[in-house]
This record gives C-alpha cells, structure tokens and sequence, in this order.
C-alpha cells in the first residue's frame, strides 16, 4: 500500500515537472498595440458629368416638359406694359430658343417696340450659363484645397516617418489604457489634425483593420494592429502637428494608390470609395 502510494506521488511530481518545463519554454504570449487611425472624407461637392446619352435624355425630357406645361399666367403678375412683363417676355423668349432652338423665341415684327429694343439692350450682357466645373485648384494642382476634384471623394493624407523613410499614412496613434476605440480616434482626430475642423465621426465601429508589417522577426514583439474610423469634413480645414507630420494632402483613391506603399495600399484600398 505505502509503496503504491509512493509510485503515484513520483508520477504526479514528474508529470508536474514536464509541464513546468513546457510552460517554461513555451513563447510567452504579448499583448498587441492598440491603434486606430482617421479615414477624413470630404464627400463629393458637384454631381458627376452626365454622359453624352443622358445629356440628350434630359435634353429631350426638358423639351417635353416645356410643351406639355400650363403657360404661366404672367398677366396676373405683371402690370401690362410694365418693364416687368417686357422683361419676363424676353427671358421667356430666351428659354424658348434654348429649349427648342431658332426659329423658336424670335420676335415677331409687329411684336417689337421701343421698349422692348431697350430691354434687350440692357440684357446683352446677361447670359444664364452654369459655373465651370473645373475649380482653379485643379488648374493649379492644388493638393491642400478642398474644392479640388468636385465630383471625386477626397481622403486627408499625411506624410511622417516611419523607420527612416517618408510616407502617407492616415492621422494614426496609439490608444490609452482603459481607453474606448472609438474616443482614442475622436481625440487623436482633435490631436493631430487641429481643432480648426467641423467633423463627424460616422460610427463608433471601425470600418477595417490593418496589420502593419514589423521589420524585427522576434515572435515575441508586440504586433501592431490599427482599427480604421471613418469621419466627414463639413467646413474648415486641417492644421497637422508640425513636430509629428511634414505635409498633408486631399487625395481621391487612385492618386492614394500611386502614393502609398504596396503593404499599406492593399490594407487600406478595401474602405475607400472608387467615385
């Protein structure tokens, strides 16, 4: 009996052992480094250019719309004679042209008087035409505007360094202990961008998450990992920490592409709009 007793107790003391020893050599596991990171959008300010087809659809819609209408009762607003109703004439005239094209909107010559040759002299130089929708920042190749490519979503890139090189990244930074994801992106957005900004933050939920590559090898380093936040930019503009980042721009996805890393591109292109 006593000697059973003894063959347990050295079984159970060697089995310990072994795991001891497996708990020993085994790779301690660390904790990853928290991060999150700002994809700042300023949505696109100008619809995009229609094709050619759907400029002649609307076109056509247009001209159907006009000659179905009820004519407008301009008799009930206008004083007759009035400089008014010369006036809502001509421009009516000039409605009519545009929609229709000539013999369309002429004056008929027992139509024509004195004041009506006034009138259309003194709105030669009105012409109803829409703005250019090439903003001089395009011209100028204006990186840091924010009225660049209209009809584009623009994305915030600063540059900063990263073992000893130049590169775009997102407005990143490490979270606090005890701190919320989705806090630590509001107050590193306030941090390292400005507080010259009106933002919204879309959603407490990141939108991705990146793992960036480590140069060291060491299985025992902490890994970094980066939740993605997604905000819009309603009015004013960024003003990045100077110690931290060298330039920033406004970037639509393909000129992101052509100026990101390979590594970051292909973590990121996934949470960018391709209008």
């Amino acid at each position: 009996m006593f000697a059973r007793v003894t063959r347990n107790t050295a079984a159970f003391t060697r089995a310990y052992a072994t795991e001891a020893s497996d708990a020993a050599t085994r790779p301690r596991k660390t904790r990853p480094n928290l991060l999150t990171a700002i994809v700042l959008n300023r949505s696109p300010l100008l619809t995009r250019t229609p094709s050619p087809f759907e400029r002649a659809f609307y076109a056509y819609q247009a001209r159907i719309h006009r000659t179905m209408h009820n004519p407008f009762p301009y008799d009930f607003y206008f004083k007759q004679g009035s400089p008014l109703e010369v006036r809502f004439n001509i421009e009516e005239r000039r409605r009519e042209r545009r929609a229709f094209g000539a013999p369309f909107g002429t004056v008929k010559p027992e139509d024509r008087n004195e004041a009506t040759d006034l009138m259309e002299l003194s709105m030669r130089d009105e012409v109803d035409q829409s703005l250019p929708r090439i903003h001089e920042a395009d011209t100028n190749n204006d990186l840091k505007n924010l009225n660049r490519k209209g009809q584009r979503n623009l994305y915030l890139m600063l540059r900063t360094q990263e073992d000893g090189k130049d590169v775009w990244r997102f407005p990143t930074g490490r979270v606090e202990k005890d701190e919320l994801l989705h806090v630590a992106a509001i107050r590193r957005l306030d941090d390292e961008c400005g507080r010259n900004m009106d933002t919204w933050v879309v959603s407490r939920n990141p939108i991705g998450v990146y793992h960036p590559p480590k140069p060291s090898i060491i299985d025992s380093e902490a890994k970094d990992v980066v939740f993605f936040y997604k905000a819009h930019i309603l009015a004013g503009q960024v003003r990045p920490k100077e110690s931290q980042y060298h330039d920033f721009a406004w970037l639509t996805k393909g000129e992101i592409r052509r100026t990101t890393d390979e590594e970051y591109w292909h973590g990121i292109k996934d949470m960018l709009s391709d209008s």
